[in-house]
């Protein structure tokens, strides 16, 4: 765990100068999800999508939450598939209030403990070429690009990199 933060029961992971927690999504949270989803992405997954992932065994579905529960905020999330001994990173976003503030690391450092708890030992993920943020971030947290999938996003139409990395 990073500088400033402590392990809580149930997976959670409270940063003490923040007071954020990360936790498994539930019903309850998927619109807070969507709402992030749609201002994040040209090409949005739908509501359908969200509440099918939720507490599935093969899913990864966490969200960052600031606040007490009965005012909270829901800042992010992130999704990994678990198969074998491989993880898919399918999707990770914070909200624009939250960006720039290492939410997002947090998120991801989580999710992947989480994978790695449920036997993934690599994780892959898709990044738009041109999401210079996004590939940085991944790059110092150890990715490396190992592929290219042309024309992966639609809207625009853009270039996928196939990022992977070792999970120890």
């Amino acid at each position: 765990m990073g500088k400033g933060t402590r392990a809580r029961s149930r997976g959670e992971l409270v940063s003490e100068d923040a007071e954020l927690t990360i936790r498994d999504a539930t019903l309850d949270d998927v619109d807070a999800v969507v709402a992030i989803e749609r201002e994040a992405f040209a090409d949005p997954w739908s509501v359908r999508s969200f509440r099918e992932l939720v507490g599935r065994p093969e899913v990864v579905f966490e969200v960052a939450v600031a606040g007490e529960e009965s005012g909270a905020s829901l800042l992010g999330y992130a999704i990994v598939y678990v198969g074998d001994s491989d993880g898919d990173l399918a999707n990770i976003a914070t909200a624009a209030s939250a960006r720039r503030k290492g939410i997002g690391r947090r998120l991801l450092r989580h999710v992947l403990g989480s994978a790695r708890g449920r036997g993934a030992h690599v994780i892959f993920l898709e990044v738009r070429e041109s999401n210079q943020v996004a590939r940085a971030m991944y790059e110092s947290e150890g990715f490396t690009g190992v592929g290219r999938r042309a024309r992966y996003y639609a809207h625009p139409v853009e270039d996928a990199l196939i990022l992977r990395k070792e999970l120890g």
